[in-house]
Parts: structure tokens; sequence; C-alpha cells
């Protein structure tokens, strides 16, 4: 695979990246999994396997808990400034959005019952746009909630969480606000990094939230050591 080095954004900063991978839109190494599609879902995504699965060989992180998608009326994504976004994703749509690990087809109480769905992305980017699409659910003026637990065999400092989305989300590691991507933005991988963070050594638990207007709707997640390595010895669960 081809080596080259970018410059994404961290906050109002920028620091050179070895991006290592396919671009957005290109696909990366498989995990293996086996299982039958998910009715409505697939090729996008299939159910979790028994046990935990580790990132592809990119260090993608394929295994998450999304929650079908709460409705927020946007005719744009013009206007998702840091300011909106944040306001937006950070207003409490249902209880323990931030510090409860949820359970597959557990029924949260939000404006309107919403199920929690354990499932293994078939590809790099989580496609968030087929996954309400999937279960008939509506795939525009949305905001998209996903949980993954991380189980680090050590202690990891000066590690980086690489993100990319469509449109603008934040994404919080053990509680704490880690990256941020706003204004009308296309997927693209590690569009942004986040400061240096310590991976503790067992679980950690990564939340993220996308809020998008019209158009698709994925992300893509990874961590990259401080060298811009993907990290792929992890392992992730939902339980």
């Amino acid at each position: 695979m081809t080596r080259f080095t970018k410059v994404r954004a961290i906050g109002l900063r920028a620091v050179p990246l070895l991006a290592l991978g396919a671009l957005a839109g290109m696909s990366s190494g498989a995990n293996g999994q086996d299982a039958a599609p998910a009715p409505g879902l697939a090729p996008y995504f299939q159910p979790v396997t028994q046990g935990p699965t580790t990132p592809d060989s990119d260090g993608f992180l394929r295994r998450w808990l999304l929650l079908e998608p709460i409705d927020k009326p946007n005719r744009s994504n013009t206007g998702f400034t840091a300011t909106y976004v944040r306001q937006a994703l950070t207003t409490p749509y249902f209880p323990g959005q931030f510090t409860a690990i949820p359970r597959d087809g557990q029924v949260v109480k939000a404006a309107q019952p919403l199920r929690w769905h354990a499932l293994d992305s078939g590809a790099f980017d989580v496609k968030l746009f087929s996954f309400a699409k999937g279960l008939g659910k509506p795939t525009y003026g949305v905001i998209f909630w996903a949980v993954t637990i991380v189980d680090s065999p050590r202690e990891m400092r000066d590690v980086r969480l690489a993100v990319g989305s469509n449109s603008a989300s934040i994404w919080w590691l053990n509680g704490k606000e880690t990256a941020g991507l706003f204004n009308d933005r296309r997927m693209v991988m590690d569009d942004v990094l986040s400061d240096r963070v310590t991976l503790r050594k067992g679980r950690n638990v990564l939340r993220g939230a996308v809020i998008n207007g019209p158009g698709l709707s994925d992300f893509c997640v990874r961590f990259v050591d401080e060298t811009g390595r993907p990290i792929t010895d992890l392992k992730t669960d939902v339980r």
C-alpha cells in the first residue's frame, strides 16, 4: 500500500499524518466475518459474531452499536458550525446518552422509541445512510449515535483518534470529548486527528454522534500511533 503524507486539522491546528490505507470510497481490509447478513441491511452490515473482533488490516473499527436515527431536521449542511453542532449533539435526547453502554435490541425513550443494533460494517466506512434506509427509517435531517468498546492489550500513550464523517460529528473517548468535525464535509479517512490521548489497558468506551441534513451519511474511525501508523492489535466488542 502506498504511503503518503497529508495535513489534517486538530481543532484549529494542523498536523502531518502518514496516512495508510485506502482513500474514502475504496475498500479496506476485511475481518473475515461470515455470519448471515441482517435482513434489509446487507451487504453493508451483518450481525455481530460471538466474542470480540479486531480492527481490519488498516486499523478501522468495524463493530458498532448503532442507534436508529433521531429526527433533527436541517435543510442544508452549511449551517453546521462548531457552535451549532456542539449544541445539537450535546442536547439530551435519551437517558444514559453519555454514560450507558447499550445492549443489542435495547429500546430507548427519545421523542419516539429508538432501538440499538449491534452490527459489523461490511466496509471500513460505516454507511449510516444505508443503515437507516435498510431499517425503513429517516435518512435525511437526522442524528446517529454509535458506541463501541475498545479493548487494549496494554496502556498506549500518545495515540490519536483519526475520524472521517459525513457530515459533522463529535467523538468521546472514556467520557471526554476527543475529536470534533464541523461544517459541511464529505467523509475522508483521517480527516481530523485528535490531540494525543491514552488508551487504557483493557476496556475503553468510544462514543460518537453524527449529524446530517440532506445527502449521504457515513463515518470511519481508527486509532493511529505517534508516527501515524494504524493500531491493529486492539479488540472491539459491543458488550
